[in-house]
């Protein structure tokens, strides 16, 4: 398949600014995200991490600037951004699963959507169960399953339209602490096979392990951004070094 996008990034922000109402929330943001790579957002509760989450894949307009996935330019309006959404899978912090079907049908529900077979659905979503390690739930629903397990769907969910973008919005802040960890083994074999990821967490020792970019933002900016090693043990500005104690030394 050929590369449109330049350097291989497969998501570009070139002076990404949004607000909602007075309050300023993306400033300036240029980011670049190359294929196959797994980068962490870490910053401050409110610092604009969701938000440009939620930008990448059109959920959220812009005021100015310019967001290009796979060549593309991002918009929120027209359809051609529901061509781009079918790439991007996001999993949220809350799980967001249909009460009322089961996981089957939670997994399958998009693919049959965009025109696949009940058969071939079925058979893939079954081997995302198993991917997420979780194959006898096929006929659970969501009331019946923990919160990690939950969580391991809607990743399976993501997944089942065979995305070319995984967008991971704070996955394991609702989850008790016992559980984060099956979710996070689960995120640590897609960024290992390859996958294309960004991750708002808070969870460090994963980003230390795991990411290969650290991107720290503030008050709606990009502070500083590097690989692990660099972010955690030379941060070069006063307010990454902050945060990096409070974590760390906490």
């Amino acid at each position: 398949m050929t590369d449109k996008s330049p350097n291989g990034n497969i998501v570009t922000l070139s002076g990404v600014r949004k607000s909602f109402g007075e309050n300023l929330v993306l400033d300036d943001i240029d980011l670049e995200l190359e294929r196959g790579s797994a980068v962490v957002v870490a910053g401050p509760s409110g610092s604009g991490k969701s938000t440009m989450l939620r930008c990448i894949n059109g959920l959220e307009s812009i005021d100015s600037g310019e967001v290009t996935f796979d060549g593309r330019r991002v918009e929120t309006t027209g359809r051609e951004i529901y061509s781009i959404r079918a790439q991007i899978g996001m999993v949220f912090q809350q799980f967001n699963l249909f009460p009322h079907m089961t996981v089957l049908q939670n997994i399958t529900l998009a693919p049959l959507e965009v025109g696949a077979s009940s058969e071939g659905a079925e058979d893939r979503a079954r081997a995302l169960l198993e991917r997420v390690g979780i194959p006898g739930k096929a006929d659970s629903y969501p009331a019946d399953l923990s919160g990690g397990q939950q969580q391991r769907v809607a990743i399976a969910r993501a997944l089942a339209v065979e995305p070319k973008l995984m967008l991971f919005d704070e996955p394991t802040s609702a989850l008790d602490p016992e559980m984060i960890r099956e979710v996070l083994d689960v995120m640590r074999d897609l960024a290992r096979e390859g996958m294309t990821m960004v991750v708002v967490t808070h969870e460090m020792g994963f980003a230390r392990e795991v990411c290969d970019r650290i991107v720290f933002i503030d008050e709606g900016r990009i502070v500083e951004q590097g690989p692990p090693d660099d972010f955690f043990n030379h941060t070069k500005s006063d307010r990454a070094k902050e945060f990096v104690d409070k974590i760390i030394h906490h």
